[in-house]
């Protein structure tokens, strides 16, 4: 399993305007090669690198960061055409796709850059790194991390490290090969009903209500939309100081839930059942209130987090049908849109079994994941 470590790193200024330009050196040489592959039409790695690298070195690169450039700017193609295929830029002949279809890929002067070992290397005993820059290798710059993080680099890190500016600050982001350990064979399954009141129930009656995530996700909508009316250059600061807050605070909600849930399943010698809501998006069709909602769901996030902190636990994970979970009695199973009179209530009507709708909901997966559905 891959695991990604963000470390911060501590430059002095220097060292920052050192890695600053080295960024900027590193994307202005993409976006030559990025126009040079759109002219062209040459835009795999191996064909795209006998046509630009020499290029891409006279503007000021050594031999690794020039081929990391190259093959950057490779896998921005292919995931741009990834992305067309599946249809995310809309249908072919929107105005939307011509528009992405019409013009090179362009990366930021501050965007990320991936470096391997060659340029990159790390003494993590004295917690430093050293790194190639455009003004010669930089050694001994310090980084912070936790103890966790520490013993993860020390023992799994393998290939490339990105180095990233985000917020004024500098970070690494490495990769970590984890060997998973062997899942174990479960003796029942906790269901788990993800949703937007409560962001996730138990089969075992546990809920985790989302009513401060929404709350905070309401309140930064609303200045948004505010500051963006303002349109000033004050509010767009403001604007950019506020991007990403929500993102993070979503983020760390859903990494406390996910690792609560997997302990309790290792706790109980159960696996977890959560619903395969792929495609949710597009099948669902709401009012405009209700859509903003619906695409603020973080669902999938939870999902990912949940899997693999379970796959480091040991602790199988089943995806399972989510038609009728709602609807469905858990007791008799009779199915009909009249057993949830509200969000919160299930009162079957042939059995007169009641219950709350989540912990229903979450009993039905439960169930579902046992019986392999």
């Amino acid at each position: 399993m891959k695991l990604v470590m963000q470390v911060k790193l501590l430059p002095d200024e220097a060292t920052a305007v050192a890695l600053r330009e080295t960024l900027h050196t590193c994307n202005r040489a993409a976006n030559h090669a990025s126009r040079r592959a759109f002219d062209s039409g040459v835009k795999s790695g191996r064909a795209l690198q006998r046509l630009v690298y020499a290029e891409v070195k006279a503007l000021g690169l050594s031999a690794q960061p020039a081929l990391h450039v190259v093959r950057k700017t490779a896998g921005a193609y292919a995931t741009l055409k990834a992305n067309l295929k599946a249809g995310n830029y809309g249908r072919e002949g929107s105005q939307r796709r011509k528009a992405v279809e019409s013009k090179p890929v362009r990366f930021r002067k501050d965007a990320a850059q991936p470096f391997d070992d060659r340029s990159l290397s790390w003494q993590t005993e004295a917690r430093t790194v050293s790194i190639w820059t455009v003004h010669g290798r930089v050694r001994d710059i310090g980084f912070q991390c936790s103890p966790s993080q520490l013993k993860m680099l020390a023992a799994h890190r393998r290939g490339e490290s990105d180095l990233v500016l985000r917020g004024g600050n500098w970070y690494l982001y490495a990769v970590c090969e984890v060997p998973e350990p062997g899942l174990r064979g479960p003796v029942g399954f906790l269901g788990v009903d993800l949703g937007i009141v409560n962001i996730a129930t138990t089969s075992d009656g546990t809920r985790y209500a989302g009513r401060h995530l929404n709350q905070v996700r309401h309140k930064n909508r609303r200045l948004r939309r505010k500051l963006q009316k303002k349109g000033t250059r004050p509010a767009k600061r403001l604007l950019r100081k506020l991007s990403g807050r929500e993102a993070r605070f979503a983020a760390d909600t859903n990494h406390c839930i996910a690792k609560q849930l997997v302990t309790e399943a290792q706790r109980t010698c159960r696996g977890i059942a959560l619903e395969d809501l792929g495609g949710i998006r597009d099948r669902v069709r709401l009012r405009k209130p209700q859509r903003v909602i619906l695409h603020s769901w973080s669902f999938a996030q939870l999902g990912a987090f949940i899997s693999y902190k379970a796959a480091l636990a040991g602790v199988p994970v089943m995806f399972v049908d989510p038609r009728h979970t709602s609807q469905e009695c858990s007791r008799c199973h009779h199915i009909s849109r009249k057993n949830r009179p509200d969000q919160s209530t299930f009162l079957c009507t042939s059995c007169g079994f009641a219950e709350h709708a989540d912990v229903n909901a979450g009993r039905n997966i439960a169930q579902r994941g046992g019986s392999g559905q």
